[in-house]
């Protein structure tokens, strides 16, 4: 298997669209209404939100290539872009996103390796992600690989109301 991580931007802006809602849509819907996630994905998922989220300076999107495919994508942000006021210091994960084809292959763990990797390059001293409450997969995962819950927000699914953990990962002490 031939893996390959790069930076990816405005010219994959629809490509990304289109694994974004397909992953969502894959992972969340047996949860959620038809109507509230059909209304989410009508408002989270346009092209003039994705092309926004490639301009942010402080955002940062990878591509993840499988022997050539397309197989996810990682999304990053740092200072104010983060969805969260963490400060300077710290990296949100907002996205990793697999599609279904490739789930099982340890390429969720590649991508979030990618982003602890690029965050002790750009110096920061932690790593955070919102992380559904009723995703058991997902909360397993990420704290068996160090992270640790630190607080909780409100995310909208439609008309949801529904609670996503904050989890973080200290990667070196402040001084």
């Amino acid at each position: 298997m031939d893996i390959h991580i790069k930076a990816c931007g405005q010219e994959q802006a629809h490509t990304l669209l289109s694994i974004g809602k397909e992953t969502f849509y894959d992972t969340f819907a047996a949860q959620n209404t038809e109507k509230n996630m059909n209304d989410y994905l009508a408002q989270a998922y346009t092209i003039e939100r994705m092309e926004a989220e490639l301009a942010e300076d402080d955002s940062f999107f990878y591509c993840m290539f499988v022997d050539g495919v397309l197989a996810g994508y990682l999304k990053v942000n740092i200072g104010d872009s983060q969805s969260e006021p963490m400060g300077e210091e710290a990296l949100e994960v907002e996205r990793i996103y697999i599609r279904k084809a490739f789930h099982r292959q340890g390429l969720g763990r590649r991508l979030l390796t990618y982003a602890l990797d690029l965050a002790g390059r750009w110096d920061k001293s932690e790593v955070w992600l919102g992380v559904w409450e009723k995703n058991e997969p997902a909360l397993v995962f990420y704290e068996r690989l160090g992270f640790r819950r630190i607080g909780e927000h409100s995310f909208y699914m439609g008309e949801d109301e529904q609670t996503d953990y904050l989890m973080a990962k200290t990667l070196k002490e402040e001084t």
